[in-house]
């Protein structure tokens, strides 16, 4: 079977939101499937002397215009939460935790965490939100409250956050690799769908 598509994203990343919604279908359309694999872009931005897009003059305005456009062009609910950026540790932690102890709740997280947030303007830097949310799909609140705390889940967050800037080069949100080429942002998914429909040029 052909490799996964190793789909790097932070929570608070409204076009790893955007991605998040399309890349299960064009995996699908090729015969893949999804590594979901979140990270911390705070640390993607002490790296490589960045910041959140809607914290530069200018660019700031015209981002926000975009995540909107962006998502209407695709059909998705979106709402730009009053509260942004936000630190996303919980939902990431509680994302790996979910894909050792109930691998098949980990992507219904994701979706329900982002929409959580992108829809509906939910606080999900709060753990009790993010907790809410689990519970929501059936998930054991003290469980996934103690899985989120736990030290081998917040090593297992820093650990993919470092090998994704420093072996992989990935520098935002989302950042998709397929087969080891790797495709930056939302607005390279198209053009992901058609180097795998040609097998790359």
């Amino acid at each position: 079977m052909a490799a996964p598509l190793e789909f790097y994203f932070d929570f608070a990343s409204p076009y790893g939101y955007i991605g998040a919604q399309r890349i299960d279908a064009i995996a699908a359309r090729h015969g893949r499937r999804v590594d979901w694999r979140p990270m911390l872009l705070g640390a993607v931005f002490k790296v490589a002397g960045t910041q959140p897009l809607t914290e530069y003059p200018l660019k700031g305005q015209y981002s926000v215009h975009d995540f909107n456009r962006s998502a209407r062009e695709h059909g998705i609910a979106f709402n730009m939460p009053e509260k942004f950026p936000i630190p996303t540790q919980a939902a990431c932690r509680g994302t790996y935790w979910l894909k050792q102890t109930l691998p098949e709740k980990a992507v219904p997280f994701i979706k329900a965490a982002y929409a959580a947030y992108f829809v509906d303007g939910r606080d999900i830097s709060s753990p009790e939100v993010v907790a809410d949310i689990a519970e929501g799909l059936g998930i054991d609140r003290r469980a996934f409250m103690a899985g989120i705390e736990s030290p081998e889940i917040k090593a297992k967050l820093r650990e993919v956050t470092e090998d994704a800037i420093q072996q992989r080069g990935v520098f935002g949100s989302p950042f998709t690799f397929a087969d080891g080429e790797p495709f930056w942002g939302a607005d390279r998914l198209d053009m992901l769908d058609r180097w795998l429909e040609k097998g790359g040029w």
